[in-house]
This record gives C-alpha cells, sequence and structure tokens, in this order.
C-alpha cells in the first residue's frame, strides 16, 4: 500500500483497513490526515469492504488545532477552507463508497473524529468509546456532515443535546440511542469488528453499495422515488454473477459463495 505520513494501511483478503496513526496526538486529525484517508478510499482496487481504526487509546480526538499557515483549521477564513477542500470531500467520500465500511471506535471519536467514524455504516465503539460533539465548548459549530447525520440517525433532541450541550455519548448509550451499531467490551472490539468486516467483504458487495446508494438517497426523496430506485438497483444486482449464485444456493440448500460480481 502506499506510504502515508498520518495513516496506515493494510490489505487484508478482501478488506483495505485504515489506521489514523498520530496516537500521540489522540489521532488529532489535520487536514493532510483528510487527504490521505480520502486518497486511500478511493483507491479501492479489488477490497470489497473498509475497516476504520485509531491506532493507540483514541480514534480520533477531532481536527489537529495546532495547524498553521495554509494549513490552520482555525478562524473563520481557515475553517472554511479546510472544511470544503480537506474534510469534507474526505467524508463524503467515505459516506459514499460503493463497498461496506465499519468503524472501530476506542477513546474518544471527537468533532470531526465523530463524523468520521459515523460516516461508516456499522459503527462498533469499545465500552471506554465515546462521541462528542465538542463545538459548542470553543464557540463554534458542528462540521464534517455531522448537523445531517445526527438527526437521521438518533433524531432531532438527541441531536440538540450533542451539538448544543456537548456531552460525551459513551458506547453503551450510543447504542441504546441507536446512534452506533454495537457496543462491545474494549478487548474484544477489534475482534467484533475484524469479524463483522469480514463477513461483509464476503458478501454480494455489488448489492450491499446498491443498498448503500439507496438507504442514503432515500432519506432525502419521497416513498414514490424510492420505489423506483429499488426497482432500478435490483435491475442492477439482478444482472450479477452472485444473484445467479444466490439462487442456486437457495434451490440447491447450500451456503452461497459470492464473488462481488
Amino acid at each position: 500500500m502506499s506510504d502515508y505520513q498520518t495513516i496506515k494501511t493494510e490489505k487484508t483478503g478482501n478488506v483495505l483497513k485504515v489506521t489514523l496513526n498520530r496516537p500521540e496526538r489522540l489521532n488529532a486529525c489535520p487536514p493532510e490526515m483528510a487527504d490521505e484517508i480520502f486518497d486511500a478510499v478511493r483507491n479501492l482496487e479489488d477490497a470489497r469492504a473498509v475497516l476504520l481504526t485509531g491506532e493507540g487509546r483514541a480514534f480520533c480526538s477531532g481536527a489537529d488545532l495546532s495547524a498553521r499557515g495554509e494549513r490552520s483549521v482555525t478562524g473563520g477564513e481557515g475553517a472554511f477552507r479546510s472544511l470544503t477542500q480537506h474534510y469534507n470531500p474526505m467524508v463524503q467520500t467515505l459516506a459514499s463508497l460503493p463497498v461496506p465500511v465499519v468503524s472501530a471506535v476506542q477513546g474518544p471519536a471527537a468533532g470531526v473524529g465523530c463524523s468520521i467514524a459515523l460516516a461508516a455504516d456499522f459503527v462498533l465503539a469499545g465500552k471506554s468509546g465515546y462521541f462528542l460533539q465538542a463545538f459548542v465548548n470553543i464557540g463554534l459549530v458542528p462540521d464534517g456532515g455531522s448537523s445531517w447525520m445526527l438527526p437521521r440517525l438518533v433524531g432531532t433532541a438527541q441531536a440538540t443535546r450533542m451539538m448544543m450541550l456537548g456531552e460525551k455519548i459513551h458506547g453503551e448509550e450510543a447504542e441504546r440511542i441507536g446512534l452506533i451499531y454495537k457496543c462491545v467490551e474494549d478487548d474484544a472490539l477489534m475482534g467484533e469488528a475484524n469479524a463483522l468486516v469480514e463477513r461483509l467483504a464476503n458478501g454480494p458487495t455489488v448489492a450491499l453499495g446498491l443498498m448503500k446508494q439507496t438507504l442514503r438517497d432515500g432519506l432525502q426523496s419521497d416513498f414514490g422515488s424510492t420505489l423506483r430506485a429499488e426497482a432500478e438497483t435490483q435491475k442492477i444486482a439482478g444482472g450479477t454473477k452472485d444473484a445467479m449464485e444466490g439462487g442456486m444456493a437457495f434451490l440447491q440448500k447450500r451456503k452461497a459463495e459470492f464473488t462481488g460480481t
């Protein structure tokens, strides 16, 4: 894989693992890290699923506020530039990947780190993990897509709580309110995440990608438009080798062997 400065990448089988790798800064995310994540996930090659995690005791503590010069993320103009040119393209790319994405959160997922984690299709957290919209505590507004994601995940009341009160939502509560898929013991986190991402990578990944597309588009569409989108995506999925294999496996009463084609 490519030689990155702020992340590590590893390809194992059909899974691309991306690890945020600035543990001495709790994986605080400068614009360079956003660019490297963007580059890593848009070059999937034959990967059929992506696993995101952080090195050390944090997932990501947010944007790196110590960046200076053209890479500064502070001040009105610096924040606007870093969001539009670096963070937003990265988060949007993560959210719209044509393959399943799993994030495994230990320690803080704060600020834009919260957005990076929640951009995944499945979010697992250890009991030490927490999600924090820290912006209000420094006089800023939520960014990285959190204003769109949070109310759709947990409803307006809980989203308002997170954004306006800046309270930590720990793993167990995050699962209870529907913010994440699952909370597990810290020492079981990576095992659970690896098992899930491998299961997804061995699934009918064309169909899974179409499900992602229809689900996200449906959040902004009317019922009739979603019915039409389902028909269009079913037309594509129905023409894949995986659909043929799935049908044959059903008739033969065996487990399907999907290839992602």
